[in-house]
């Protein structure tokens, strides 16, 4: 029979080759999907894929928790943390710079019916004692409920000091909230501070830990935290739509980027560093290299003299097959799949722009 989708089977990529925006953009390698070819699989929402089970048990394993929850993304990881957390009409208390409140569509007040207060934050995202103490709501009926603190690690490549979030932590319990931490960059935090991820949430009721962001899985977030709460997050996982049946998978490329992937975090980090002090030679672009954390760094990116506003860099670099954001201030991602080769031919073009101007 002639297939009716002429372009089915054939492979369509007119993704960039190198793309800066984030490390959502990864692609499994060779490696990877040979491992997923290879997995195990049953029914999940029967408890029954062994190779989500096995995920799950690596995953509270390694952050010292006592079970663990596969779910499809980190932003329903984050909403069934909040909703177990939480009951109808309570608050969480959360900075203003965290995913939670900025980027995860409102989620938590729409389909948790949960209040957010936010905390104004420094500009690496800290919070203080003090602002969590003021932000928690008397006993009072006028007044929704303080029931949970959300905190993230890293915030825009920045690591949370430990000191501080275990302070703020014990603050929040000894005040009956619980705390959630949104571990999407976990990884990056414990390779570039050389702590075990396990150490960074000790004192977090729940963690969020993405698989498609620093380590390069297609898809996936890992949610652990007690045994109870994962009985309620199965429960809420369900109810949101993520019940997957032969999830292994996708669950098989979380446990090979956890073999495979962590350790060479620290490369980005490097490469991040690097690319940084390569911009910053270049006139008129303006780098604080003591702002470079982890896999992120922010440029501005002002355009080259006599260019007009449609004449951007980012459109300058697009005809070379290289992304990046086009606002002014621009965010740069680093990831597995930026080599140095590309960095370098990236700074070529950078350099190929301003000198035309």
């Amino acid at each position: 029979m002639n297939n009716s989708y002429p372009t089915a089977g054939k492979k369509l990529d007119t993704t960039p080759t190198i793309d800066f925006r984030s490390d959502t953009v990864t692609k499994p390698s060779h490696e990877m999907r040979q491992y997923m070819s290879e997995a195990a699989v049953g029914d999940d929402v029967y408890g029954e894929d062994p190779s989500v089970n096995q995920l799950q048990l690596k995953v509270a394993k390694l952050l010292n928790k006592e079970a663990s929850l596969f779910v499809p993304s980190g932003t329903m990881s984050n909403l069934i943390a909040l909703m177990a957390h939480c009951q109808r009409g309570d608050e969480l208390i959360v900075g203003e710079q965290n995913h939670i409140f900025g980027h995860e569509a409102g989620g938590a007040s729409v389909l948790g019916s949960i209040a957010m207060q936010s905390l104004k934050t420094t500009d690496k995202g800290y919070i203080s004692i003090d602002q969590v103490a003021a932000a928690i709501r008397p006993d009072d009926a006028h007044f929704a409920q303080s029931k949970l603190l959300c905190l993230e690690n890293t915030i825009s490549g920045f690591i949370q000091p430990q000191p501080m979030l275990d302070e703020i932590a014990h603050f929040a319990k000894s005040r009956d909230l619980k705390v959630h931490m949104d571990g999407a960059r976990l990884m990056h935090a414990a390779i570039a501070s050389d702590t075990s991820p396990a150490v960074l949430c000790q004192h977090f009721d729940s963690v969020s830990l993405c698989l498609s962001k620093a380590l390069g899985a297609p898809a996936g977030s890992v949610l652990s935290g007690s045994s109870r709460f994962i009985s309620r997050a199965t429960r809420l996982r369900k109810m949101l739509g993520g019940g997957m049946r032969q999830a292994g998978i996708l669950a098989a490329a979380g446990i090979y980027a956890l073999d495979n992937n962590v350790q060479r975090l620290q490369e980005d980090h490097d490469l991040t560093l690097y690319f940084a002090k390569q911009l910053q030679q270049i006139p008129p672009l303006q780098i604080d290299l003591d702002r470079i954390e982890t896999n992120m760094l922010f440029a501005h990116l002002p355009l080259a003299t006599g260019k007009s506003e449609h004449e951007t860099l980012a459109a300058y670099l697009a005809p070379f097959a290289i992304c990046i954001g086009s606002s002014s201030v621009c965010r740069i991602v680093l990831h597995m799949d930026i080599s140095k080769e590309d960095v370098d031919f990236t700074l070529e073009k950078i350099t190929e722009y301003y000198r035309r101007g």
